[in-house]
């Protein structure tokens, strides 16, 4: 089984990828997790990342398909795979086509998460972080027992730069210019399945299992 997943910032891919990997004993290859390993790990291609990195540029395509092609290589892969959030462009998808061409594989299904911007809104602006443990909070679905103190050392808790509302929705309109047209590119290559990422978890898990499913049985 080889999938991807994909959606904006808060969408809850992460979770729901986690929880469908383990059921099926594939690994979850998030590209960012891939980076931080090849980082501690001080890989050609970690090292190569990282000289991007230190000067704040972003990490190439081509570096990021090579991480993507040494993870495939990996025996935990052999069985199939679930990317979460990657390819994040059309050009990221063509050269991840391209990859796949030449292991003689292909994806399964492409499981997009809608969610509406409010939502997404709610989701990102309303976590606090606590300045004393660094633990996490979510004012909606996982308040400190004390409003703006830490439950566990009763320290201050804050809102980092990034998760203000200015800041997200610049990340949402980034990723609206990115990904609108990468939805079409699978779209038209009938791999595209939506599903409501709204809602209980066990429902949006149960739509995923659909989807899943009828992708298998094609």
């Amino acid at each position: 089984m080889r999938l991807i997943f994909l959606g904006p910032p808060g969408a809850g891919k992460g979770t729901q990828a986690r929880m469908l990997a383990a059921e099926h004993g594939i690994p979850q290859i998030a590209t960012g997790d891939m980076l931080r390993e090849a980082l501690a790990q001080k890989t050609p291609l970690g090292l190569e990342a990282k000289a991007y990195m230190d000067r704040g540029a972003l990490v190439p395509d081509e570096v990021v398909i090579g991480l993507v092609a040494e993870r495939f290589g990996r025996p935990d892969a052999l069985s199939g795979f679930l990317l979460d959030g990657f390819p994040r462009t059309v050009a990221q998808a063509e050269a991840l086509d391209r990859l796949l061409k030449e292991r003689e594989i292909g994806i399964d299904r492409v499981i997009f998460f809608e969610v509406s911007e409010g939502e997404l809104l709610r989701r990102l602006t309303g976590r606090r972080v606590c300045r004393g443990c660094g633990a996490l909070y979510h004012m909606v679905s996982s308040p400190p027992g004390t409003a703006g103190r830490c439950d566990r050392c009763g320290g201050e808790l804050y809102q980092r730069d990034d998760d203000n509302e200015a800041t997200v929705r610049g990340r949402l309109s980034v990723y609206r210019t990115q990904t609108v047209p990468l939805l079409d590119y699978y779209r038209g290559r009938n791999l595209l399945v939506s599903v409501a990422g709204e809602g209980p978890m066990n429902d949006i898990a149960r739509s995923i299992r659909q989807a899943v499913a009828a992708a298998r049985g094609r």
